[in-house]
């Protein structure tokens, strides 16, 4: 980890044009070889890597919003790095500003939203960034405070098929496009020409099933009766095998995208400094396929920024 604070006191962010170009070299001279040998998509839905150190001390008050977390902590240079060792680590435009590592901080207002930025409601089971065909197939988590011991949900589809929740039938309407699935509140811009394209469910990769899945964001006020069934089931079999990770400080937790979701108990936030901080991380790679239905999809108009395109070798 004094590897990542070196960085952060030399570069301006893990994003920045300076960091970029010397990636590649940080990944092959510095990052140890102890890490790179964690540095490889989980086996199964998700896993934790624990830990690095965080000096609680050195990060200052908790912000009270990502517009207010100016400088990237050491612990989101060591998960670009990470990142860019499994594959390539990116950002969105629309979304804090385009920055590669985003802070998940509670903030005052939007305490009962359906984004990270809430606090008092759960925050849903949820693919993230399911909207869009570019989504990342591999989310980073990272934790900076958690004095509450708040608790990250994580829930597998394949868990839920395992332990029969959905009947063929129900897994057969929902592999159908049905219902579109909308930005969520915290991108800004962006736009859908007429109206937004329906998307399928449940989708099946070489190793087994995945998911694309964001109730709240998804309007099914004229789904068909069997599918919108077979949706409440799969609501239903989502909570029945969901698990809480609460993240210490140090920790990452590292999930497949497309096979868990993941989500967020409610808590009170004091807004006093002290509140759960998080850093998230959008991690794509280059040899997972998706539906090619996928590909003909506009994405709402929200842009991919790939800071390190090019950069990587």
């Amino acid at each position: 980890m004094s590897i990542a604070a070196e960085f952060a006191a030399r570069y301006r962010a893990p994003d920045s044009a300076e960091f970029c170009s010397a990636i590649n070299n940080c990944l092959r001279e510095v990052l140890p070889s102890s890490i790179l040998e964690l540095c490889t998509p989980p086996r199964g839905a998700a896993t934790v890597l624990d830990r690095l150190p965080v000096d609680d001390s050195r990060h200052g008050p908790t912000p009270r919003s990502w517009v207010e977390a100016q400088d990237c902590p050491a612990l989101g240079f060591a998960m670009a790095m990470i990142g860019a060792a499994i594959g390539e680590p990116f950002g969105w435009a629309g979304q804090q500003e385009g920055r590669l590592v985003n802070s998940i901080v509670p903030t005052p207002g939007h305490e009962n939203e359906q984004t990270g930025a809430s606090s008092s409601v759960l925050l849903s089971p949820h693919t993230e960034d399911a909207f869009h065909p570019d989504r990342a197939h591999l989310i980073m988590l990272g934790c900076i405070r958690n004095r509450d011991s708040i608790g990250t949900t994580l829930a597998s589809i394949r868990d839920v098929l395992a332990g029969d929740h959905l009947s063929a039938d129900d897994v057969a309407h929902l592999r159908q496009p049905e219902c579109p699935i909308l930005p969520d509140d915290s991108y800004v811009g962006g736009d859908e020409a007429g109206r937004p394209s329906p998307v399928g469910t449940v989708w099946q990769r070489e190793d087994g099933a995945c998911l694309r899945y964001d109730p709240a964001y998804t309007p099914d006020a004229s789904a068909r009766p069997a599918w919108a069934s077979a949706y409440a089931k799969l609501e239903s079999g989502l909570a029945a095998v969901s698990k809480i990770v609460a993240l210490e400080p140090g920790q990452i937790l590292l999930l497949d995208n497309d096979v868990a979701v993941h989500g967020r108990v409610p808590f009170t936030a004091r807004f006093d400094g002290t509140d759960r901080w998080l850093l998230r991380l959008n991690i794509k790679l280059s040899h997972r396929l998706r539906p090619a239905a996928e590909a003909f999809e506009p994405g709402f108009g929200q842009v991919v920024v790939r800071p390190y395109a090019g950069a990587l070798v």
